[in-house]
């Protein structure tokens, strides 16, 4: 079974990327392939390799949180590694484990390709299972309980509103969480809206 692959970012599509490893090229189907920028340094995607009858396919993530959460999804009745790769691509995996925990059925019906049975599988499934650090999930829930919805929600006022500017410019809250993430999760000292704007745009542009 192939659990990584490492080596330049050789082509990116709406779904999948390209590895190329050694003059071989490797497609991986990924939730966020443009967080894979293309360049010439090598990469390493974690993998899970899925075998069927009429197919072996790759299925790559950037940290081995995702692979993990992957592949505990695909113990669910009813998911498969498509709705899965769905399931990442439209939340944090933080955010996903957090509502599992705290049985928020509207949060997971909101994920791709999930009705509310498969809601109630993942959460009677995996409650007990998954693995997130304790801390995590309490921020998730301390910032939700306090309004703010997120963790990156529960930040200073300068990113609420420029959150907010940003969303109505069209872009989804799993897109402006993962930009939150990319910059550190942080304000910089006397950062104006404007300046955290044109730094979650610089990390929306990474994708």
């Amino acid at each position: 079974m192939i659990d990584y692959v490492k080596g330049r970012v050789a082509q990116i599509d709406a779904d999948s990327v390209v590895i190329d490893v050694r003059d071989i090229g490797y497609r991986v189907f990924t939730p966020n392939p443009y967080a894979f920028a293309r360049s010439e340094e090598a990469v390493t995607v974690y993998c899970h390799h899925h075998v069927r009858e009429d197919a072996a396919q790759l299925f790559g993530f950037q940290t081995r949180e995702e692979q993990a959460l992957f592949r505990q999804l695909l113990e669910v009745s009813g998911i498969g590694p498509r709705v899965a790769v769905g399931i990442l691509a439209g939340g944090r995996p933080e955010a996903v484990v957090a509502a599992i925990h705290r049985e928020d059925l509207s949060f997971l019906t909101r994920l791709p390709g999930i009705g509310k049975k498969t809601a109630q599988r993942m959460i009677l499934d995996l409650k007990d299972k998954l693995q997130l650090a304790v801390q995590t999930v309490e921020l998730q829930w301390e910032a939700e309980a306090s309004g703010g919805g997120t963790v990156a929600d529960a930040a200073g006022s300068a990113w609420t509103e420029a959150r907010e500017a940003l969303a109505a410019l069209g872009y989804t809250a799993a897109e402006l969480d993962r930009a939150w993430a990319g910059m550190g999760g942080a304000e910089l000292p006397g950062e104006t809206v404007d300046a955290l704007m044109k730094r979650a745009l610089q990390q929306l542009f990474k994708g």
